[in-house]
C-alpha cells in the first residue's frame, strides 16, 4: 500500500494500549522450531510500538525493532533498539541477522521485495517468521465486532480483508525451504472504553461524522449483548508462518 506507513499517524498511543499481544504457545514454537538460543539476533520489521520485538527480547534474543512511522517508532522506544527503515531497505549487513520478524505488518508490505531484503539480512539457515492476529469471525461477540467495523469503514474491503493470507507469500517463495504454518489460539478482554480503543485503533476505521457514530453505537450494543461482568472477550487466531533461508 503507498500509505501503509502515513495511515498509522496519530495512532500509537492508542495502538500501544489496545493492541493484543502473541500468545506465549506462538513465541515459544519461533524460538524452539529455529533452534534460537539465548543472544541469539533477530530484527522486527515494521515493529510499530514494539509490542513484537519486546516479547522475543524478554526470551533472551538479541534484536532490533525497524518502523518507517515516526510517531510509531517514538513510543516503541529510543535508538539505537528502535530506528527508522523499511521492510525492502533494512540498512543492516548483508547475513547479519538469525531471525526476521514481521508481525502484524507483513501485509502492508512490497512482499517480493521484501522477502528479497530478509534473505539478504539473514544468516545462511536463518530463519524469517510473520506472525498476525487474525480477529476469530466465528465467535459471536468477535464477529459483531468485526462486521461492525467493514461496515462503517472508510475503506470496507481493507477492513473485511484476512491480513495473515499474505504470509501464502513465504510459503511459495523460492528463496526459502521447509515453510510452515501453525496457528494459535488468542484473547483480549476489554471494558467498553477498551472495546472501543481496540476498534479506533485500526488505520481502516472510520475517524469522525456519522461513520464514527455508527460504529460506536454498533459495538455499545454489541458489548452489551455479550458482557460478563462488565466486559467483553475479544478471540483471535494467531496465524504464525517461518522459513528457513538455505
Amino acid at each position: 500500500m503507498n500509505d501503509s506507513t502515513s495511515r498509522f499517524g496519530g495512532l500509537a498511543a492508542g495502538y500501544d494500549r489496545f493492541r493484543p499481544n502473541y500468545p506465549a504457545a506462538a513465541i515459544d514454537y519461533v524460538i524452539e522450531h529455529c533452534g534460537l538460543a539465548p543472544g541469539a539476533c533477530f530484527v522486527d520489521v515494521g515493529c510499530g510500538t514494539g509490542i513484537s520485538t519486546r516479547l522475543f527480547t524478554q526470551r533472551g534474543l538479541a534484536g532490533i525493532g525497524i518502523e518507517p512511522n515516526a510517531d510509531m517508532r517514538q513510543m516503541a522506544g529510543p535508538p539505537p533498539a528502535f530506528r527508522d527503515g523499511r521492510a525492502d531497505a533494512l540498512g543492516l549487513p548483508d547475513a547479519s541477522v538469525d531471525l526476521v520478524v514481521a508481525a502484524q505488518a507483513f501485509h502492508w508490505f512490497s512482499n517480493d521485495a521484501a522477502l528479497r531484503e530478509f534473505a539478504r539480512v539473514l544468516q545462511p539457515h536463518g530463519w524469517v517468521a510473520l506472525l498476525w492476529n487474525d480477529v476469530d469471525r466465528d465467535d459471536p461477540f468477535t464477529g459483531a465486532f468485526a462486521r461492525a467495523l467493514v461496515e462503517t469503514s472508510p475503506e470496507p474491503r481493507i477492513a473485511a480483508w484476512r491480513q495473515s493470507e499474505t504470509g501464502e507469500a513465504l510459503i511459495t517463495s523460492p528463496l526459502f525451504v521447509k515453510q510452515e504454518r501453525r496457528e494459535f489460539p488468542n484473547q483480549q478482554s476489554f471494558d467498553l472504553e477498551g472495546l472501543i480503543g481496540r476498534a479506533l485503533s485500526a488505520s481502516f476505521a472510520p475517524k469522525a461524522g456519522e461513520p464514527r457514530a455508527q460504529l460506536e453505537a454498533r459495538l455499545r450494543a454489541a458489548f452489551d449483548a455479550h458482557r460478563r461482568d462488565g466486559r467483553v472477550t475479544m478471540r483471535y487466531r494467531t496465524a504464525v508462518y517461518v522459513a528457513q533461508k538455505p
